[in-house]
């Protein structure tokens, strides 16, 4: 489980490097190979502090079955997700600014930079049965199924969640999706957007810029970023 231990700690560092840290709120996860839950930081660590001795596996019904430590009270949020989806490995939750400002809006994102196409045409979805904490199971299931086969799921006045094959993904998607918000923000700061990518060319764009070769290669690039920052 050494591996699925690094995953977690790798996930949060890029995180954490890309400044989508909240102090010691978010988390990351991956599912667990044998259907035990899903492993994710332990509570009360920063996304740049989390190490393999504060990664836990918690089991759907919320028990810490591996490591020490407390965990998250949004766990359903990672647990319900993966048991509705197969083809989800990995979930981050992040608190990122833009993206509490964005959702706030209740506005449509627009296509207006690469950043976006992963979430536009169709439109990614909003959670709007609470604001609080995702801290039942009950709230993580309607949550999964408000995101559906989407990548990511706006949650207004708390947040978001993005949903990948693997964590390098599930990562990239959070990343991608605060700089789109960012990128909406300081357009209709300036008086716009007015310009945006057709749904034909997003459609197009999806393949050419965020091809699992692109999204792997950011990935990587944030893990190389993350490692430097420690040193």
């Amino acid at each position: 489980m050494d591996s699925l231990r690094r995953s977690v700690v790798r996930a949060s560092h890029a995180l954490a490097s890309a400044g989508l840290g909240d102090m010691v709120w978010g988390h990351a996860s991956v599912r667990d190979p044998d259907g035990r839950g899903v492993w994710m930081k332990a509570s009360g660590w920063g996304f740049e502090e989390v190490e393999a001795d504060t990664v836990v596996l918690v089991s759907p019904a919320g028990a810490v079955l591996d490591g020490t430590g407390r965990r998250h009270l949004e766990y359903p949020i990672h647990t319900e997700i993966m048991a509705r989806r197969d083809d989800v490995g990995a979930v981050v939750h992040t608190h990122a600014p833009a993206l509490a400002a964005f959702a706030s809006l209740d506005r449509d994102l627009l296509p207006i930079s690469h950043d976006a196409v992963p979430f536009t045409h169709p439109q990614l979805p909003r959670f709007t049965e609470t604001g609080a904490l995702v801290a039942t199971p009950e709230l993580g299931r309607s949550l999964a199924h408000t995101l559906g086969d989407a990548h990511a799921v706006l949650i207004p006045n708390h947040g978001a969640v993005t949903a990948g094959p693997d964590i390098g993904t599930a990562v990239m998607y959070a990343v991608l999706l605060e700089r789109a918000c960012r990128t909406q923000l300081l357009a209709a700061a300036a008086g716009g957007p007015s310009i945006w990518s057709d749904e034909p060319e997003t459609r197009f764009k999806r393949d050419q810029v965020w091809n699992p070769t692109q999204l792997d290669a950011g990935w990587q690039y944030l893990v190389r970023r993350s490692a430097d920052q420690g040193r």
